[in-house]
């Protein structure tokens, strides 16, 4: 980085400054010559120097100019571009979250830095060689210089023999051109349905314009949503322009990468939170130098510094994973539309479930709507069946139904893959003392301690606190009293183990695939037909495709209906279908075997008769009358403290000042369903308003006037999807 040091003129007027801190607006300080909006500086913040960014705000003129102190110097990085700067207003005064927090989300001071350089090898002078030196010196005959690791392998010869060489000088150091190979729009074209040509040439037609719109890409699993938006993709491409890529779970970008070099002929950049710090720092140089033309990325990759987007694509686009919960609330799939319109760019939500609000544009004509109702190449959707628990029962302490075991022994006896789906980590929910009944409890949350038999631990998935599996029972002190309760799924691949021994099984969880290097091997895996039976929690649901995979097994179709949650049953037709959709992906129709205590539930019968715009009818009529989401705003209030008392006090402050008023109500205050979390305890108040009430408005002067000891935080989550 460079010094930039300069004085500012004599009376020189203010500049803001706006630091990645937890404060609601920007702070004045002198400039120095050169200093704009945008740029990276660096200012003395009490008795310290933070690094911020100059702002477009006007100056407060709180301090009196005498007492200004000035930027200490301009850092030699690129600048947030004014479009970013513009997002990051938007999105801290729709979320209500302090603006430095927001600005957090997008500059880093550890990212400002140009990344290393890359070093590599050619030959050097000559010298005495071994077989493995002929071997490396072999490879680089061709003149090309090759990184360590790259040498290493392609000579079949250990890293330790290429740092040898460098040390006789028979290799010498270069620098390497990592510049990576540019995405192709005219590579490799996929070959179109004529629905799926119709969507992508409009979807493309959208992209030159060069204006915002918004769009839905609905199309049935299987049905080749991918290679349509990747066509917009194109587009993109070929008007200059730069693309982001969001996906709702990392493990995710492995199969999809592949997919997309195999169209371009190159790689897209990845962001995620599992890439290392020197990638992380070379992907947003390049985001903000504009040589990243295509981004792949986690919802935080929203707040990159492109230059010239005008394509974004949210995959999936009803997955719960695009709502960040901690720290500033938001919801990725509704900030892509308003990053996409800041831009000028165009944005698709692709999904074979989208959510109802989704919908409702769609058909209210604000955003295009563009359906894909048949799958790709022939495949057919598959054959979904409800197994009646209450008739065809498991055996007793088992979890898998005679017609579900009779049906995987079918299909691994014509050599076609399984997959078992059960929404739950771990091997049992629930641990039980069988002589006093005393359940194994976090100590830090309102929620059990889940069973994991690696390690022999009881897990909070919630808080992380964990503990050996006690021998006795802490209660009432009876020797191995302690049982599971209920399934997991490791306990599902214990039952599936002793049913087929010989069954190669791959279980796939956050616990077990860590990061998309693991997601990718098996994923590979199971391509290869390396893998018999797979057995996941929501993670298998998630846009995989796996051509061999011909049944699905749901062991508790039941497990998401519980509670009140106002989108319980959308969520559990969302998850339902996508799992559903993994079956019968090729030339073999695929089966889907429910089981259910529940075969009559509207969600059941809309999995199994494959009619989802009837259940979208019936579950927006529910919530039409009432006014609620799409057809009503809702905001909640999460009231948290160390004690119990502060809690239900500021509680009860907050229900003294309510607004109140036409298309107004409060409901609460009440116990959150997680009363405790993480220690601390949690009270909710709900704001239900109509959609043409500014909640924000209406917040703002609700908190102003209630006094809340500083013992308690409020949180509020705008547009809650989760009522924990």
């Amino acid at each position: 980085m460079s010094d930039s040091r300069k004085t500012g003129a004599p009376g020189a007027v203010r500049l803001t400054v706006l630091l990645p801190l937890p404060f609601d607006k920007p702070f004045d300080y002198l400039p120095v010559a050169g200093a704009s909006p945008g740029q990276a500086v660096l200012v003395p913040l009490g008795k310290r120097l933070v690094t911020g960014v100059a702002w477009d705000a006007e100056p407060a003129g709180e301090v009196p100019h005498a007492r200004l102190k000035p930027i200490s110097r301009i850092i030699d990085a690129p600048a947030l571009p004014g479009v970013l700067r513009k997002f990051i207003d938007w999105v801290a005064g729709y979320t209500m979250a302090p603006l430095g927090e927001v600005l957090a989300l997008a500059f880093k001071p550890a990212l400002l830095e140009a990344p290393p350089q890359s070093m590599g090898w050619l030959a050097g002078e000559p010298g005495k060689t071994t077989a493995q030196r002929q071997a490396v010196l072999a490879v680089l005959a061709d003149g090309q210089p090759r990184g360590s690791t790259a040498l290493a392998k392609a000579a079949g010869v250990s890293p330790a023999v290429i740092r040898l060489m460098a040390d006789a000088g028979l290799l010498r150091p270069v620098v390497l051109d990592v510049t990576a190979a540019q995405p192709d729009p005219e590579h490799a074209p996929a070959v179109l349905s004529p629905a799926q040509a119709a969507a992508a040439n409009a979807l493309a037609g959208k992209v030159r314009t060069g204006q915002f719109s918004a769009n839905l890409l609905e199309g049935v699993t299987g049905s080749g949503k991918t290679e349509v938006y990747l066509e917009a993709v194109a587009e993109a491409l070929r008007c200059g322009r730069q693309a982001l890529i969001l996906l709702p779970e990392i493990a995710l970008s492995a199969q999809f990468l592949q997919r997309f070099e195999t169209r371009f002929g190159a790689g897209a950049v990845v962001w995620h939170s599992e890439i290392s710090p020197a990638a992380r720092r070379r992907a947003w140089h390049e985001v903000a130098r504009g040589t990243a033309r295509v981004v792949v990325g986690a919802r935080s990759a929203l707040f990159l510094p492109f230059t010239a987007l005008g394509l974004i694509i949210v995959d999936e686009e009803h997955e719960p994973a695009f709502k960040q919960e901690d720290g500033v609330v938001y919801h990725a799939r509704d900030m892509a539309v308003v990053r996409a319109r800041l831009s000028d760019a165009t944005c698709i939500l692709a999904s074979a479930t989208p959510s109802l609000e989704s919908v409702v544009n769609a058909q209210a004509g604000r955003y295009g709507y563009f359906q894909l109702p048949q799958r790709h190449g022939g495949a057919v959707m598959p054959d979904v069946r409800a197994i009646d628990l209450r008739i065809d029962k498991p055996a007793r302490g088992q979890f898998l139904s005679p017609v579900l075991i009779a049906a995987m022994t079918e299909t691994f006896a014509r050599g076609e893959q399984v997959m078992l789906f059960l929404n739950r980590r771990g091997y049992a929910p629930l641990t039980l003392c069988r002589a006093c009944g005393h359940r194994m409890e976090c100590p830090n949350c309102t929620a059990w301690l889940v069973e994991h038999r690696r390690g022999e631990r009881l897990l909070c998935h919630h808080c992380g606190h964990q503990l050996p599996k006690p021998d006795t029972c802490p209660a009432c002190n009876a020797a191995e009293s302690l049982v599971p309760i209920g399934p997991g799924v490791e306990r599902i691949a214990d039952e599936a183990a002793t049913l087929f021994p010989a069954a190669r099984t791959l279980i796939m969880t956050s616990d077990a695939i860590a990061g998309p290097v693991a997601a990718g091997q098996a994923a590979r895996a199971i391509e290869a037909r390396d893998i018999d039976l797979i057995i996941g929690t929501q993670m298998v649901a998630k846009g995989w495709h796996f051509p061999g995979l011909t049944l699905v097994g749901v062991v508790d179709a039941d497990l998401g209906l519980a509670g009140g949650d106002l989108r319980a049953s959308e969520r559990s037709v969302q998850m339902l279908h996508q799992v559903a959709g993994r079956a019968g992906r090729a030339e073999h129709r695929g089966h889907v075997l429910l089981q259910t205590h529940e075969p009559e539930h509207p969600v059941m019968q809309a999995i199994i008769a494959g009619d989802l715009p009837v259940f979208r009818a019936r579950e927006l009529a529910l919530r039409e009358p009432g006014h609620w989401p799409p057809y009503g705003r809702l905001v909640a209030l999460i009231i948290s403290a160390e004690h119990a008392h502060d809690a239900d006090q500021a509680a009860k402050i907050l229900a003294r000042h309510a607004p109140h008023g036409p298309g107004i109500s409060v409901l609460g205050p009440a116990p959150a369903p997680f009363a405790l979390l993480r220690g601390r305890h949690r009270r909710r108040l709900l704001l239900k308003a109509s959609r043409e009430i500014n909640v924000q408005k209406l917040l703002r002067a609700w908190l102003h006037s209630s006094e809340i000891s500083r013992a308690a935080r409020v949180d509020i989550d705008i547009d809650p999807i989760s009522f924990l």
